[in-house]
């Protein structure tokens, strides 16, 4: 069974009062600078963990999610089964809110207001995990998390039989290693998966963040989850909700 390396983008040039959501914009220099060295500490457990890496990096589409995936390929090269690579899957990416990307929050319900259509909003709507925007192309946090949760299925799922000569004596070597899966995407949508996925209980969404390019390391077994490596973000009062 492969482990799971969820891992939340870096900190990146944010628009303030903006739905995270499908923002484009690059990381920081300080985030890319703590990214690195997060990266740098995790391959540090991982040169005596008994884990391999896959040559993949999954990640989100967005710009910061690459960015971070990149940093952690730098970094983390010599530990990876074969020479890796980043690849994107739009699946990983955060909560979409649809015809509204990239708006403020004063503006959203701004929009709404001038629609007789529409309800006001209700109160908390940002973080609401079941609450979706009317909007076209929108989601809830809870879909958002399903969508993500469905690609982290995806890679728990046994591999197609390899065949060939050279694929065998590849896969004899990995044998020796337990595979660990590097996935890098979103803070709510990765918790929301979480919840899917029966890693955490609904009620700890909102009482957990994650920090900024710090690997959680999961393994499933048949008794649950077992935490490897890392930890979840206490949030604080201050702490901008989702």
């Amino acid at each position: 069974m492969v482990a799971l390396a969820l891992i939340r983008h870096g900190e990146y040039s944010q628009l303030a009062d903006t739905p995270s959501a499908l923002q484009p914009y690059p990381l920081t220099e300080k985030g890319a600078e703590d990214v690195r060295e997060q990266a740098r500490r995790f391959g540090a457990w991982l040169t005596t963990s008994g884990y391999q890496l896959n040559a993949e990096i999954h990640c989100s589409t967005l710009l910061r999610a690459w960015q971070t995936a990149e940093i952690f390929r730098e970094e983390l090269t010599p530990l990876f089964a074969e020479p890796p690579r980043s690849r994107s899957f739009s699946a990983l990416c955060e909560r979409s809110v649809g015809a509204l990307a990239n708006l403020s929050i004063q503006e959203i319900e701004r929009i709404v207001t001038l629609d007789p259509r529409l309800e006001p909003l209700p109160k908390g709507w940002k973080s609401a995990s079941d609450f979706r925007l009317p909007f076209d192309g929108a989601e809830s946090l809870l879909e958002a998390g399903a969508r993500v949760a469905a690609h982290l299925q995806a890679l728990l799922e046994p591999q197609p039989r390899i065949e060939t000569t050279k694929q065998q004596n590849q896969l004899k070597q990995l044998k020796q290693f337990k595979q660990l899966q590097l996935v890098v995407g979103h803070g709510a949508s990765i918790r929301h998966a979480s919840y899917h996925l029966n890693v955490i209980p609904f009620s700890d969404i909102k009482r957990l963040s994650m920090f900024h390019g710090h690997p959680v390391v999961f393994e499933r077994h048949n008794q649950g989850w077992h935490r490897l490596y890392g930890n979840w973000k206490q949030r604080q009062p201050a702490d901008p909700l989702d």
